[in-house]
């Protein structure tokens, strides 16, 4: 019951700040919409304007790093909000004021066990960046190395699982009151957002992806990460090298610098494509800010707080349906779909082939340096949802990082298109992974890794054998259970008072 009722106050609080901002659409999809005039002449300030996209990133800023977090997490889900929405969340600033440079220094402290002095030379107190979860210092360490230094907010931990707490009850409602929303899979999406925020507030999680990245591409002469101070990173804070370069878009920076545009995008379709399809590991922030080119010409990243994996089969999935879009082969890439278990098998494939030459023939129909695959994969995400299509998060992250990427290719070089740069590593790796005899293979580790599961298959099955034919436990004398229902229905009447009474 407390549970419930602090929901709703939190609820009442944020509809008040979704309010003001005239943000409240969001919930026309889950047909709350009827007090919406309401709100706008009673609430909304008068100086907010623009696209609801743009509003609700306002509100979002508003309140506070968990819904910042959340607005860029949304940013890759137009299925969710639609795709003008989505997009105008990609602006979404995850800047917030710097909290003072004592509370940054006692969280070095108490994290490193150490005094300042005895790990640094000297240490900039002011902040060179600060966003959500944390903000960066420059240092010098007491063996001469320039390093940045991130560290995470005071009681960022305790703020982000209250917010949390309140996605998962209002999934949870969601789940219960509209069925049809059901294959958005909320709760998963809470989930997801939820299991990739607790990773960027262990430090020592994006120290380890930004060395996982580093192994990838080790001895390759296109691209570096920062190397990792690991004596002195821990849970809340980060050391790593620091890097020198002109941001990747600034095409005529990098011309001055004596570098090639046309080079550079290249090398950077060629990291890009290695990531997905070579190590299934890609970073998934790939924004100008979060890449430089160096002296040497190497592309640098930094940040790597957000990182996507895609397992093998995924990977397969994904090139045969390229390479089937790539060939105008509708039927090739509508199969693919049906053999993933993506489209219900009860749909029809006709109208599937059909929907999918509608939105692929006029992208393809443009001169070659403005198709955009990930424009294409955003219009196949929007069909394949009217075909009852599952949610792929995975998915809609690499669909985000493509746009992303395409976007600071066209800045380097708008004549070229970034894809055809790297058609002969996508030929190879087909050839390598997707041909027939490379089918084969597949099917014969398929089956060995079947085989392997096989005692461990066995031992659950006796396991659950076992439960099953345990008696079950006796109910002990006044002991009481609670229908949780019952608080989630004194919750929802709550919010509707709320609702009428606006």
């Amino acid at each position: 019951m407390f549970r419930a009722v602090r929901n709703v106050a939190r609820l009442i609080k944020l509809a008040y700040t979704l309010a003001q901002y005239d943000a409240l659409f969001p919930l026309e999809h889950l047909q709350i919409s009827a007090f919406a005039p309401w709100t706008r002449r009673l609430f909304r300030k008068r100086d907010i304007d623009g696209r609801p996209g743009e509003r609700l990133a306002l509100a979002l800023q508003h309140m506070g790093p968990t819904f910042i977090k959340l607005g860029q997490m949304l940013s890759t889900r137009p299925d969710l909000l639609g795709e003008q929405v989505a997009s105008d969340l990609t602006s979404l600033q995850d800047r917030l004021p710097p909290f003072d440079s004592k509370t940054a220094r006692r969280t070095i402290e108490q994290e490193l066990s150490a005094p300042i002095g005895d790990l640094f030379r000297s240490f900039n107190d002011e902040a060179v960046a600060a966003a959500s979860i944390a903000q960066v210092h420059f240092a010098v360490t007491t063996d001469g190395r320039k390093v940045a230094i991130k560290v995470l907010r005071p009681d960022i931990e305790a703020a982000f699982a209250r917010d949390i707490e309140l996605l998962y009850w209002l999934a949870g409602l969601a789940h219960r009151l509209r069925p049809d929303l059901r294959r958005l899979k909320l709760v998963e999406v809470v989930q997801t957002f939820a299991d990739a925020t607790l990773l960027e507030m262990d430090l020592r999680m994006e120290a380890a992806a930004a060395r996982e990245l580093a192994e990838n591409f080790d001895g390759d002469p296109t691209f570096k990460t920062p190397d990792i101070d690991w004596d002195r990173t821990g849970q809340r804070v980060l050391t790593l090298e620091r890097i020198r370069g002109i941001p990747v878009d600034q095409r005529e920076k990098l011309i001055a610098a004596g570098h090639d545009p046309t080079k550079i995008l290249g090398n950077a379709a060629a990291i890009f494509f290695k990531q997905v399809f070579r190590d299934g590991y890609f970073h998934a922030d790939q924004h100008p800010g979060n890449a430089f080119v160096d002296d040497q010409g190497r592309i640098l990243a930094i940040d790597f707080g957000i990182m996507g994996r895609l397992d093998r089969q995924t990977r397969y999935y994904l090139a045969d349906m390229l390479m089937g879009f790539l060939r105008r082969d509708y039927g090739t890439v509508a199969d693919v779909h049906f053999r993933a278990g993506y489209i219900p098998a009860g749909k029809s494939r006709e109208a599937f082939v059909q929907a999918l030459r509608a939105i692929a023939e006029p992208i393809f129909d443009r001169p070659l340096h403005e198709i955009s695959i990930g424009k294409l994969l955003g219009l196949l995400f929007q069909v394949t949802e009217r075909f009852e299509m599952e949610t792929q998060p995975q998915l809609l992250l690499l669909q985000k990082t493509m746009l992303v990427t395409e976007g600071v290719g066209r800045k380097l070089n708008p004549d070229v298109n970034m894809w055809t740069l790297t058609r002969p590593l996508i030929e190879s790796w087909m050839w390598d992974h997707r041909s027939p005899a490379a089918r084969v293979r597949e099917q014969v580790r398929n089956i060995a890794e079947a085989v392997e599961r096989l005692p461990i298959r066995a031992r659950q099955l006796d396991q659950a054998l076992e439960r099953f034919n345990r008696p079950p436990e006796p109910v002990r004398s006044g002991q009481i259970s609670f229908q949780w229902p019952v608080w989630t229905a004194i919750a929802m009447l709550a919010a509707a008072v709320f609702l009428l009474a606006l």
